[in-house]
């Protein structure tokens, strides 16, 4: 959405004293005004509505009302007096917003016509219901930096030092240290691989040697592990609608894309040119 117009802004602002005029039935083909021969409707009105401002949107309806068809009709206006050809730099630019509308439009019907009850629910059953549930960790850790650091702390634990002051003492973890080292409960694929596999290998209550990640230096505690529960159906209705919509997308732009003749002949092209704004110049 471009900048509103001054003309518009300004009218916005005169026409918020207007009093509000009787309403008339009327639907998307009403015309509101006409320039010339060019018929301006109520849906350029509502069209246009859609992509203000927010804080435009806040207004009093008339004044919007008012206003849009003063900005339309002025553009309109100014567009009568253009002489065709439009500089290449317009042209361009009106490809680009035209193929963007369109297709924008398209996948967004596509999207919101792939989501079915039953498709929801059938998701659902063979994320959660069909398949054997994952196992849960709740760990902790004290994070360093040095491998000399960590095993000094192993060896202050084989002492029989308190892993949850060690860690309130020593880990450079800031959200986890303050909680004893303590990390909450996850699932696999949360953590890099190198701890995830020190957790998986752990019983409860037992302690990793040193582990050693892009972050640091970990010694890992295994507080407990369990099953996870299946979640409802309504906490993730929202998750499992968008990867509905998300492959439905996906699907529908891979096959237009195979049904197309595509040459791409861009080989050998400077890709630096595409900060060249001199290539829009006529």
């Amino acid at each position: 959405m471009k900048p509103m117009t001054q003309a518009l802004a300004a009218g916005l602002c005169a026409l918020a004293l207007s009093a509000p005029q009787s309403a008339t039935a009327a639907d998307g083909t009403t015309v509101v005004a006409r320039v010339g021969d060019t018929e301006i409707t109520l849906a350029h009105v509502v069209g246009l509505m859609a992509r203000l401002p927010e804080q435009y949107r806040q207004l009093p309806d008339q004044v919007l009302f008012d206003g849009i068809i003063e900005q339309i009709v002025e553009q309109t206006a100014v567009a009568q007096g253009l002489d065709e050809p439009y500089p290449l730099r317009v042209r361009i630019d009106l490809d680009n917003s035209r193929r963007e509308v369109l297709v924008n439009d398209a996948l967004t019907r596509i999207a919101r016509d792939a989501i079915a009850e039953e498709s929801l629910r059938a998701l659902y059953d063979e994320r959660y219901l069909g398949a054997e549930p994952e196992r849960e960790y709740n760990a902790a850790h004290i994070l360093v930096q040095t491998e000399e650091e960590a095993q000094a702390l192993v060896a202050e634990l084989d002492a029989g030092g308190d892993f949850a002051e060690l860690a309130r003492a020593h880990s450079q973890d800031p959200g986890s240290a303050q909680a004893g080292g303590d990390l909450g409960w996850f699932g696999l694929g949360r953590m890099v691989a190198p701890f995830e596999a020190a957790v998986v290998d752990l019983d409860p209550g037992e302690t990793s040697a040193p582990i050693e990640t892009q972050f640091g230096w970990h010694i890992v505690r295994l507080i407990d592990s369990r099953l996870a529960e299946a979640p409802g159906f309504d906490e993730v209705r929202g998750e499992l609608a968008a990867e509905i919509q998300r492959e439905a997308v996906q699907d529908h732009i891979a096959a237009a894309r195979a049904a197309a003749t595509v040459e791409i002949t861009a080989e050998g092209i400077d890709p630096a040119l595409i900060r060249d704004q001199t290539l829009l110049e006529d």
